[in-house]
């Protein structure tokens, strides 16, 4: 276990290796699952405010899952995750032209029409954090639609943590993240 503030992350962070492979694995994470991207309370405002503008990049069925539900939902534990289109697909999610569901909101982003990227819960993947009272949990959420991007990670020699070094910084900031490589590599 490795503790960095307010944060307890899983040795699996430092001990597995991942890299996403989106060629073998399509973006699967956008599919399945139970619910659609966990959302923070505070991306709550920006995933409505960025709406607008990421509208034109999303699917017709995704338009109108948001426009019908909401740009997230409660759900019955009482945490918000965006909304999906019949119970599969993120809402956000798009296709490219190689059929690799991709996010609408980060195109977005990249063309610079919205500050918001998009949620960290989807760029700290495959990572998982568990809110407690006084500390966050950090753990690695072992998923077989990611075999592939454990295979390239593996291949790379890509611990989780130096693959999530820019979400983590975006969640934890860059002196968190230092303390954490110093936490890992002074133990190694």
């Amino acid at each position: 276990m490795i503790l960095v503030d307010n944060a307890v992350l899983s040795d699996d962070i430092k001990e597995n290796f991942f890299v996403c492979d989106l060629d073998k694995c399509k973006g699967a994470c956008c599919v399945e699952g139970d619910l659609g991207a966990p959302l923070e309370e505070h991306e709550l405002k920006e995933i409505e405010a960025a709406y607008e503008v990421v509208k034109p990049y999303l699917s017709p069925e995704g338009i109108a899952a948001i426009e019908q539900e909401g740009t997230y939902i409660k759900d019955f534990e009482g945490d918000y995750s965006t909304t999906t289109i019949g119970g599969k697909e993120c809402a956000f999610a798009i296709y490219d032209d190689k059929g690799i569901l991709k996010c609408g909101i980060e195109q977005a982003y990249r063309d610079g029409k919205t500050t918001f990227k998009k949620p960290i819960s989807c760029e700290l993947y495959p990572i998982r954090i568990t809110k407690y009272d006084h500390y966050e949990a950090l753990n690695y959420d072992r998923w077989d639609i990611c075999s592939a991007a454990c295979t390239l990670g593996e291949k790379l020699g890509v611990p989780i943590y130096k693959f999530l070094k820019d979400a983590l910084i975006r969640k934890y900031g860059e002196a968190w993240y230092k303390e954490l490589c110093e936490e890992i590599e002074g133990k190694a």
